[in-house]
């Protein structure tokens, strides 16, 4: 029998915010309030993160232009350097069991490449990977990046794929760490914008091929009070 994951799309969301809610899922995982394992989709306002290697000595712009651009500047728990997330990137934060998913941390991540690879694949993109950085290449342009945390067993982030974001703020970091690494987008790769809606159902869809799941889409209140303890509400019969 499949294992089922909680599918939960969300609209443009704070990067604060969706850090919050990852580390309420993962404390209702931990202590068995939430069994199910669970993806949410999302997009982000204009913002940098810095990693667990940090990120900042990578960020070629002073906080005043980074104000005037309107482009936050944040912390993040997961490992790796400075990114950047911006409206049409699409973003994906499983919070999985790795051991009850058999799945070491390494496959993991494999597994994240694979699921970016084949959603670019439908949309006529090939992509790769490189030894140099996790994630995904074309013709040398990082597409899709990876960014992972761990804690009592449980992975959490995931995944960023450039899709019609604007790839303007990734000229003042180094992307990763990376001197000189080039940024690309599946719409500059294509030269045309792709519909974010179908581009949710490929990763969707692919999600449950890759991992070989079953989604149960909910509504994010369902899960705030799933994450709260509280009751399922009832529906009343007319």
């Amino acid at each position: 029998m499949k294992r089922k994951w909680l599918a939960i799309d969300l609209p443009l969301t704070d990067y604060g915010q969706a850090q919050v809610l990852q580390e309420r899922c993962v404390a209702a995982k931990t202590d068995g309030r939430l069994p199910e394992d669970l993806m949410l989709l999302l997009e982000h306002p204009a913002v940098f993160t810095l990693g667990r290697n940090g990120g900042r000595e990578n960020l070629m712009v002073s906080d005043a232009y980074l104000a005037t651009a309107g482009v936050g500047l944040m912390p993040s728990e997961r490992g790796g350097n400075i990114t950047y997330h911006g409206p049409g990137q699409i973003v994906g934060y499983p919070v999985i069991d790795l051991q009850r998913a058999r799945m070491g941390v390494g496959d993991y991540v494999a597994a994240l490449e694979d699921l970016m690879l084949s959603v670019a694949q439908a949309w006529g993109v090939a992509a790769d990977r490189d030894d140099r950085n996790r994630g995904i290449w074309v013709d040398g342009a990082k597409v899709g990046s990876i960014g992972l945390c761990l804690r009592h067993g449980m992975a959490f982030h995931g995944f960023a794929l450039n899709v019609n974001n604007d790839l303007t703020p990734f000229q003042w970091i180094n992307p990763c760490g990376l001197a000189g690494v080039r940024m690309t987008s599946l719409e500059q790769v294509l030269d045309r914008e792709i519909p974010m809606a179908e581009l949710r159902q490929t990763v969707w869809q692919t999600a449950t091929q890759i991992f070989d799941v079953t989604l149960q889409p909910i509504a994010f209140e369902t899960l705030d009070r799933l994450l709260s303890g509280e009751p399922p509400v009832s529906r009343k019969l007319a």
